[in-house]
This record gives structure tokens, C-alpha cells and sequence, in this order.
């Protein structure tokens, strides 16, 4: 039977299942290629310290000593939401994102540029990434990590305040462990600590989100 303009109802059956599958990839975790944390015995003290750390209710608002350094935060909001446009096309999620990174990363006392260099490198700035190794969301955590200081719903890895807090809390935790030894840590958060490429990496997406504060510099 063929329908108008000389179509078949098979190739129109057909052309739909594909449009069907289309959507349906859509909506799946895109994978990502990234390595994944490797579980490691954890003492009760330092279990405790994590569990606190990312069972903290406070929401990710960035607070400000000066209206000064307030205005260093806007400049540096501005700038870095152009960086990711194409990355994050929607204002208003791009604005969330850059915000909650800030504010993690200020928390864990990391660097901004190095989490934000280290989602490139591990998701691309996809929220719902998954490697093969089964590790989630923007910074590619491991779903045991839920069982071992969270509450064991590694669902609750897609959403985005909750997977850049077990990230940047994770990642302090392995800054601790390597004595501040960035390559070491970068290494041990993707599980292959001891080899190069993986923090070099890092390193060199970090460069792409360094902010320079033009304005302070011209004062």
C-alpha cells in the first residue's frame, strides 16, 4: 500500500521505530570514557568525616566576606558561563552548575579551575554520563561510594548538587591521602594512580577554565 508523495507504510513504519529508537537513546546516560575511584578500606574516623561532609544540608550559595570579592565571583560567573555555552547552552542551568561548582570547591578547599578541568576530562559536562566502569554523573562517581558514606541510593549520583559534592569531597579525600600531591591525587581519583596521562589531562583542560580578573589587574 503506498501512501501520499510515494511512500510506503513500511518505510514510514520503519522511518517511526527509528525516530522511536532515536528518542530513546536520547534519554538514556550517555557513557563516558573516563577510569573510576577504586574502593579502598576506609578507617572509622575518616568514613565518619566523609559521611558528615556530604550529608551537610547547607545549600550551595556562595557567601561573601566584601562586596568586593562578591563582584570577583560575578566577574568570574560571567566569564566562566561564556566559557561553557556551548557545553551548557540553558542560562539558567549553566548559572546552577557554575554556581554549585564554586561553592564545592570552595567548601573542600580545591581549586575551581582544576574541578571544573576534571569534568571535562571525566563526563564533558554531561550530567548523566556513565562510564563502563558504571561510575556517574558530571565527576564520575562511583555508585559504591553511596554505600560507604551516603545513604546507598547511587541514583541520587545524576543529581547535580549531590554528585559535585561527593566529588569534591572525594577528591579532598584523596588530596589528603597523597599529601597534597596533585598527580598522585588526579591518578587515584580515576584508578590509575602512577600514570601520567590521566592528570596531565586534567592539567591541560584545567588551563582552559583559569580565570584571570582583568579588572582587579587594570585597578
Amino acid at each position: 500500500m503506498s501512501l501520499e508523495g510515494g511512500l510506503s507504510r513500511r518505510r514510514c513504519l520503519m522511518g517511526g521505530a527509528a525516530a522511536a529508537g532515536a528518542l530513546a537513546a536520547l534519554s538514556l546516560p550517555q557513557a563516558a570514557h573516563a577510569g573510576a575511584q577504586i574502593e579502598e578500606p576506609l578507617i572509622d574516623s575518616v568514613r565518619t568525616a566523609l559521611s558528615s561532609a556530604v550529608h551537610n544540608k547547607a545549600p550551595p550559595v556562595p557567601e561573601f566576606s566584601s562586596t568586593e570579592a562578591r563582584l570577583v565571583y560575578l566577574r568570574w560567573l560571567g566569564e566562566m558561563s561564556e566559557r561553557l555555552k556551548k557545553k551548557i547552552a540553558d542560562w539558567p542551568t549553566r548559572k546552577e552548575f557554575l554556581q554549585t561548582v564554586w561553592y564545592e570547591a570552595k567548601r573542600s578547599g580545591l581549586d575551581v579551575s582544576l574541578v571544573l578541568g576534571l569534568i571535562q576530562v571525566e563526563s564533558n559536562f554531561r550530567k548523566f554520563a556513565v562510564s563502563s566502569a558504571g561510575a556517574r554523573g558530571y565527576m564520575q562517581v562511583m555508585p559504591f561510594w553511596t554505600r560507604v558514606i551516603g545513604d546507598s541510593d547511587p541514583a541520587k549520583l545524576f543529581h547535580m548538587q549531590t554528585n559535585l559534592r561527593f566529588g569534591c569531597v572525594i577528591l579532598r579525600h584523596y588530596l589528603d591521602r597523597e599529601n597534597g600531591d596533585l598527580y598522585m591525587t588526579l591518578g587515584r581519583y580515576n584508578g590509575s594512580r602512577g600514570k601520567a596521562p590521566y592528570p596531565n589531562a586534567v592539567f591541560a583542560n584545567q588551563r582552559l577554565w583559569t580565570f584571570v580578573d582583568r579588572d582587579r589587574s587594570a585597578a
